[in-house]
């Protein structure tokens, strides 16, 4: 059943997207300017920033993302609040192939792998799920299954 929260920000992104960017930038400068100490929840739950490039730009886009880990890996999904449309983000960082992440004050380099079908997407569906529960609500709202994606660390 979906949640009042995954439906709010359903709405949110669908009818006043301006707001959720205009949000977005203000958590990451809040974020940044705090070496991750401020804006580094969201709803009660933890994420983190997303520095990835444009592939059309070419210019960093920040973005915050729900934190969920799977051992020294990080997951993520396009859910984009379960809009039609994959999230640009998601789409830069698929064709980037390689990104920088935040959480808290450490930043490190991070490659991606996206997740087709089978066992390991399955599995990290279920910790993207039971790490931010209004994921299932948005994959609820929408025609195409979310992408998945595990960002590893770059040994140093």
């Amino acid at each position: 059943m979906a949640s009042i929260t995954g439906r709010m920000a359903n709405f949110m992104s669908r009818y006043l997207p301006a707001l959720g960017r205009m949000g977005t930038k203000r958590q990451v400068k809040q974020f940044r300017d705090s070496k991750g100490a401020k804006g580094s929840e969201f709803l009660g739950r933890p994420v983190f920033l997303l520095d990835v490039v444009g592939r059309t730009s070419g210019a960093p886009r920040p973005v915050m993302l729900m934190l969920v880990r799977r051992g020294d890996d990080l997951l993520v999904t396009g859910s984009n609040g379960g809009n039609p449309e994959t999230p640009n983000w998601y789409k830069n960082l698929a064709a980037a192939g390689q990104a920088q992440v935040e959480v808290g004050a450490d930043r490190w380099a991070v490659t991606v792998r996206e997740l087709d079908e089978g066992p390991e997407r399955d599995e990290c569906w279920d910790l993207l799920v039971a790490g931010y529960p209004d994921f299932a609500t948005y994959q609820e709202l929408t025609d195409r299954r979310l992408p998945v994606a595990v960002l590893e660390r770059v040994a140093d």
